[in-house]
């Protein structure tokens, strides 16, 4: 089983573009940001973020699942539900012991510490859940996206800070290729944008301060960028072996051909100058997909808006690529959604390649001087894609490259 190709059969989103795949494509190929004020963060230096509709989130799930459950369980329970849909596949009738789930998580909920700290302050002890453990646990994602659906194979939560989504995408391809399962579950999920994460990354200076203008605040590349913008988020794909997907006569969306991952083992939050770590992820996967950099067609790039971040991935992209392919930036309309934002553009790659075409990246109007790429950008850009490349970059030096081909 060890040479079996991985493919995508199913496609699960919820992000600050709409719960459903459909709705975020439609977003991102409007090229019209989501950030907005938010009513949690009223009073504080930052006070936008990019939020999933309450609305469509609650029409997705049960009462009784979003009551006893954290928010980011509440985002990754939807998209798996979506991208198991989207499969074909019946979880009553699979073979339960045979599908795995593996879901990055990059912090959990940290609205849930903070109403405990409340609680602490106060002398309520009563008034702290019994459930508060259980729905805390960056873990439970996974773990409660298999009591869902019945998955009953290897249940695995992955946490490398901002990669953590791809991450897990990459552990559910090694699952399947070892032959311990079926079927793969896999992406990341993230519901982190409250008054403690802003606080915490305005503090580290990598927040955009643009409270006179939420919806430019995140410009990736741009010269005039000051950092992201916190969003939360779920992206699930259904991961398959091709000759699983082949017996149930489902045509795969993608092949998820190539995955490569380092350590900078450099700095906790400031990429390696040079980003070398990020290189060999990409020759990496380039190396597990038996392609050339001149086979990349596209590439959705890490792209956070902050002024470093940016400047090391478009120069990591130069020592990789003898000319760079088109790069978009999803992360400037949905905002950058932590340990999802992996898994998310990942998903992205996938309907680019099924649309052909690249969504633009909003909010680049005048691109840093040295950051010589071809940014898609203003409206989306219809092309032939048959190979896209999805970066993810973490705090602690983490590095995750995926490759999606045409199947």
């Amino acid at each position: 089983m060890s040479g079996s190709r991985t493919v995508v059969t199913g496609i699960g989103l919820a992000t600050a573009g709409g719960v459903g795949a459909d709705a975020t494509w439609r977003r991102l190929c409007e090229g019209r940001p989501t950030a907005t004020t938010d009513d949690r963060l009223a009073g504080l230096p930052v006070d936008f973020s990019c939020r999933v509709p309450d609305d469509d989130l609650a029409a997705a799930l049960g009462r009784g699942l979003r009551w006893r459950t954290d928010r980011f369980i509440h985002l990754a329970i939807a998209a798996a539900r979506e991208a198991v849909r989207d499969s074909g596949l019946e979880p009553t009738d699979w073979e339960g012991d045979r599908v795995g789930v593996v879901i990055g998580v990059g912090s959990s909920s940290r609205d849930t510490d903070l109403h405990i700290a409340a609680c602490m302050t106060s002398g309520q002890y009563q008034k702290i859940s019994p459930t508060t453990v259980p729905r805390a646990l960056p873990n439970m994602a996974a773990g409660e996206i298999a009591a869902d659906l019945g998955a009953k194979g290897p249940g695995l939560g992955v946490s490398t800070a901002c990669a953590s989504g791809a991450t897990a995408i990459g552990i559910g391809r090694q699952l399947l290729q070892s032959g311990m399962c079926d079927i793969a579950v896999v992406g990341g999920a993230e519901s982190a944008c409250g008054p403690l994460s802003s606080m915490s990354f305005w503090r580290l200076g990598a927040l955009s301060t643009r409270r006179h203008d939420p919806l430019g605040a995140s410009r990736p590349f741009d010269a005039e960028r000051d950092g992201f913008v916190l969003a939360e988020g779920a992206g699930v794909l259904v991961l398959e072996r091709a000759e699983h997907a082949r017996a149930r006569r489902i045509r795969p969306k993608a092949v998820l051909s190539g995955f490569g991952a380092t350590s900078d083992a450099y700095h906790s939050t400031t990429p390696h100058p040079e980003g070398e770590g990020a290189v060999r992820a990409v020759h990496d996967a380039l190396r597990q997909a038996d392609l050339a950099p001149t086979d990349i067609d596209h590439v959705n790039a890490h792209a956070t808006s902050t002024p470093l971040n940016d400047r090391t991935e478009a120069a990591v992209l130069h020592r990789v690529f003898p000319l760079p392919p088109p790069v978009t930036a999803t992360k400037s309309i949905l905002g950058h959604s932590l340990g999802a934002a992996g898994a998310v553009e990942a998903a992205v790659c996938v309907l680019t390649l099924h649309h052909q075409t690249i969504h633009p990246a909003a909010n680049l109007d005048v691109p840093e001087a040295g950051i010589d790429l071809d940014i898609v950008t203003k409206v989306a850009r219809p092309c032939r894609i048959d190979t896209a490349l999805s970066t993810s970059f973490g705090f602690g030096g983490h590095n995750a490259a995926l490759i999606f081909q045409t199947p």
